[in-house]
């Protein structure tokens, strides 16, 4: 019988529950994701970004585990013994030599194990030094980009959410600190904080972390939060105009409160790429005033510190100034290659 179309009767047809194939090839439903996945995703896609972080952690894992394993200490003089007189033989070693009473031991079908870098001009097994000055500059690398975080990220949501004379007041003492010759006042900074320091942390826990290392702590957070300052109070500006934050203002939030729980929420990613970008600084910053004496104390070595002490045979032993230098420029290229991949992964105004 054919059907009327202009008629009043339901064609029951049209009300039949479809198929589960129907369904499947009607509704392509995309899996549900997060902001934080889609970055991991792109992160991975991005190829320079993914090696460059499989470096780092290579080099952060060696420079951990091997100093457990290594049979050579970083202070130990090879050729110096209590009451004996002191074997110049273990000096200056090329890689892959021994010394006098080592190459003995070979002899008699003893295992001595390999100085793969060879040895400085005191004795000490380079390589363990080289390790141990890789561990020394990522530590101070990634502590002092902490500090920096934290305060940038503190003054700078400060400044930008309250706004009017207290973001004048911050904002002027920022261009202060923008004008001081930056790296002189580093050095002024790190002299006197070494000699004002050294007095006061004797016989204290934090005499073994040696008031070199904790003036460049404060010299960074003396001077180096600007940068960061300038980025997050950019941030905060733009964000404290959107409609959640005016909510949460009518219903009597504290201004800590919003700064905490909106305002630097809502700009992690700019914060994570900008810390991840100031590792390298901090680790070349920490490697050229050791390089001038002002960094770690001895015997603690440090990529800057071997560096300039490799100057001294640099005519018989340029190796050993190429390994810390090689060494250096392998973190900073890698950390500041991903630190793009981060940047474009994670930003969203970067996404398409």
């Amino acid at each position: 019988m054919n059907k009327n179309k202009f008629g009043f009767h339901v064609d029951l047809d049209m009300f039949i529950p479809a198929t589960d194939e129907e369904k499947e090839y009607l509704v392509q439903m995309r899996p549900s994701s997060t902001f934080f996945k889609d970055g991991v995703k792109r992160l991975y896609k991005n190829k320079v970004a993914f090696v460059s972080l499989i470096v780092i952690a290579l080099i952060t894992i060696s420079s951990i585990v091997i100093p457990m394993f290594w049979p050579y200490a970083y202070e130990d003089q090879l050729g110096v013994q209590p009451g004996k007189p002191v074997d110049s033989s273990y000096n200056n070693l090329k890689p892959f030599e021994y010394g006098s009473s080592e190459i003995k031991a070979r002899e008699a079908g003893e295992t001595v194990f390999p100085h793969i870098f060879g040895t400085d001009s005191a004795g000490r097994d380079y390589f363990i030094r080289v390790i141990y000055g890789t561990r020394v500059s990522l530590a101070v690398g990634f502590f002092a980009s902490i500090i920096v975080l934290i305060i940038g990220t503190l003054i700078g949501s400060i400044s930008g959410y309250f706004g009017g004379r207290v973001d004048l007041f911050i904002m002027r003492f920022v261009d202060v600190i923008y004008s001081l010759p930056d790296m002189l006042l580093v050095i002024l900074l790190s002299t006197v904080l070494k000699l004002t320091l050294k007095p006061v942390i004797e016989g204290t826990a934090l005499e073994g972390i040696g008031s070199n290392i904790i003036s460049l702590f404060l010299v960074f957070a003396l001077l180096y939060w600007v940068s960061m300052c300038r980025l997050i109070r950019g941030q905060i500006l733009s964000l404290r105009e959107q409609e959640y934050v005016l909510s949460a203002k009518a219903t009597g939030a504290s201004g800590k409160w919003i700064i905490l729980k909106h305002l630097i929420p809502n700009c992690i990613s700019v914060v994570i790429i900008s810390a991840a970008l100031q590792i390298p600084s901090a680790i070349f910053t920490e490697s050229y005033l050791s390089f001038l004496g002002l960094g770690v104390n001895a015997p603690m070595p440090s990529l800057g510190s071997l560096a300039s002490e490799a100057l001294n045979g640099l005519t018989s032993y340029p190796y050993r100034l190429l390994i810390p230098a090689v060494v250096i420029s392998l973190i900073v290229l890698s950390l500041n290659l991903f630190g793009d991949g981060l940047r474009d992964a994670f930003d969203p105004k970067l996404n398409n």
